[in-house]
């Protein structure tokens, strides 16, 4: 690895951090990065999901005052993610690598699908917010479950999908969401992670070097991220986006 890269691969640290602190769809800013720089799509998926853990770690602590009184809720919601990300990570595993790169084609398009709608899916995440319920039902913890699915799996736009999920069922302020979403998401990059560290090869240079990007960014995305203008983050994300396909391609 040449120095080069390793600034780039530590700059898309942070701003994978950043992003995930905010909203979410992070690994569209270090996945392609890694792609573009040469490297196998299942290692760059995997080393980057490694490295981002530390960052979700970084969220979460930034977002600890959202996250008071809702001991409850993750109680029940983290180990759906987990038992979702268990199964996604093994689905990783098991499935030849030449489909990987066929699937993550589709999913990076439905991320990119999911980035550009995201105004619009807040909007409607904040019509329906009075309307619901603060409890934590049996449809919202399959939800979660089967996000965690794809984020074990893939997991690029797993926050958007998240806070969607609960913005739209759980009635509750969006930033105490945005909280719960990043406790859900870094979960399933841990259960995920755990299981990549012990079944297949890692780039340990990478994960170092994300790691310790995404955990600034994951403060600056707690502290500074709200002030942020959303379209430049959504025009940058879509850009590395599309130029990751057309590696993939």
């Amino acid at each position: 690895m040449t120095w080069e890269h390793a600034l780039i691969i530590f700059v898309a640290g942070i701003a994978a951090g950043t992003i995930n602190a905010v909203v979410g769809s992070g690994s569209l800013i270090t996945f392609p990065t890694l792609v573009a720089l040469g490297y196998p799509p299942v290692l760059a998926n995997v080393s980057n999901n490694i490295g981002l853990v530390p960052g979700a770690m970084s969220a979460v602590y930034g977002y600890r005052r959202e996250l008071r009184g809702q001991r409850d809720r993750l109680v029940r919601l983290v180990p759906a993610t987990a038992l979702g990300a268990l199964t996604g990570a093994v689905l990783l595993l098991v499935l030849p690598s030449a489909y990987f790169k066929k699937i993550v084609v589709v999913l990076i398009v439905i991320a990119l699908v999911l980035v550009l709608l995201q105004p619009r899916l807040a909007a409607f995440v904040q019509s329906r917010a009075s309307a619901q319920s603060a409890e934590v039902r049996p449809a919202l913890v399959m939800l979660v479950a089967a996000t965690g699915i794809y984020g074990g799996y893939f997991g690029a736009a797993q926050g958007i999908i998240l806070i969607a999920i609960l913005g739209v069922m759980v009635r509750d302020d969006l930033q105490r969401l945005n909280g719960t979403k990043n406790v859900l998401a870094g979960s399933a990059n841990l259960v995920a992670s755990i299981v990549f560290i012990f079944a297949t090869d890692v780039d340990w240079k990478i994960v170092a070097l994300i790691a310790a990007g995404s955990v600034i960014g994951g403060q600056l995305g707690s502290k500074y991220g709200r002030r942020l203008d959303a379209r430049a983050l959504r025009g940058v994300i879509v850009v590395v986006g599309l130029f990751a396909l057309a590696r993939l391609l």
